[in-house]
């Protein structure tokens, strides 16, 4: 009896496992180690949120790097997304480079305007949303060799509404183009006039009409891309002056929104109406292109109306005159004596 309960009271392998795997236990190698180990190797890795973005047209989920090597244009059903003018200049100037040119800056809230928030915080949020001082954007650079004064409007700066300081990034954009003797390219972005300078925003439709006709007397050339969307007084002033106007793909280019005109003469508007396929059709623009493909077109145009021949898509290296000699010796050694 004493040998039974003597071999009862001796412990185990099992009872060495459990006390080994016992969470108290310092020295549970298995759990404090293994374990973790092995979940760190087989655990799903947390992917960042910005590497995929979504088609606001089709739905495709779309690969950021895919994305921007396109210039922001959907791979599957081609929607021209909304693109800033950094983003458009990287893309469209040869090797992204271009010289920034500075514009004078206008008078702060002139009229001290105030709605829900002050004029001064509505800019200080555009300008931290965006990092951008202002809603355009005056460069000058190169597009396949061709050197050009190009203007860009950014949609997401107080939605490119047209104050003080476009009129004058405009005016500075054509002052530096005649100075230099170079055509200008504009791409418009913009929902019309902004209301928190009043008067003095309506006041910049003649003063870029006249920049545009200094250009016209300079005999230089103005290209216009309308992009989504160009409204009210952008579309009734330099938008719509160039000599060759080009639109992207579904662009909206009016003056008064589709709602407002149906709302006013309470009929439905046909199918289309006021897009940049439908002011093709009707002859209001000259060419409908894809942004991908504008760099060339533009390139082209220019060419044609300078005077300058054909557009240049790259350059061949230089020949080595010693690399030719070695060529030729070594061709002329492995020949053989009939070939001589």
């Amino acid at each position: 009896m004493g040998i039974a309960r003597a071999l009862i009271a001796i412990p185990t392998p099992a009872d060495y496992l459990n006390a080994t795997l016992r969470r108290d236990d310092p020295m549970n190698w298995i759990t404090n180690y293994v374990r973790p180990t092995i979940n760190s190797l087989f655990s799903r890795r947390e992917m960042p949120e910005n590497l995929w973005e979504k088609c606001p047209s089709c739905g495709t989920m779309l690969f950021h790097r895919e994305l921007t090597e396109n210039q922001r244009v959907c791979n599957s059903c081609g929607h021209h997304m909304t693109v800033s003018p950094r983003e458009r200049f990287a893309g469209f100037f040869d090797g992204g480079l271009y010289t920034e040119i500075s514009v004078p800056q206008p008078i702060v809230d002139p009229l001290l305007f105030r709605d829900q928030k002050k004029y001064p915080d509505r800019m200080k949020a555009a300008q931290k949303q965006t990092g951008e001082k202002e809603a355009m954007l005056v460069a000058e650079g190169e597009i396949m060799r061709t050197r050009i004064v190009a203007v860009a409007q950014d949609f997401e700066f107080m939605a490119g509404s047209m104050g003080m300081h476009v009129g004058n990034a405009i005016i500075a954009g054509c002052e530096h183009a005649i100075k230099r003797k170079l055509p200008l390219v504009l791409f418009s972005a913009a929902g019309g006039a902004r209301m928190q300078e009043g008067i003095l925003s309506l006041m910049q439709m003649p003063r870029t009409t006249v920049a545009v006709d200094m250009l016209r007397e300079a005999g230089l050339p103005y290209i216009v891309v309308l992009t989504n969307p160009t409204t009210g007084g952008v579309t009734a002033s330099y938008a719509m002056l160039g000599d060759v106007q080009i639109a992207e793909p579904g662009a909206l280019i009016c003056f008064a929104g589709p709602r407002v005109i149906e709302q006013t003469i309470r009929e439905k508007l046909p199918e289309g109406f006021q897009r940049a396929e439908y002011l093709l059709e009707h002859g209001m623009l000259d060419r409908v292109t894809p942004r991908p493909q504008l760099r060339t077109e533009i390139a082209t145009i220019l060419r044609m109306l300078g005077g300058l021949g054909p557009v240049v898509h790259g350059d061949l290296p230089r020949p080595d005159p010693a690399a030719i000699i070695e060529a030729a010796q070594a061709e002329a050694a492995a020949q053989t004596p009939e070939e001589k």
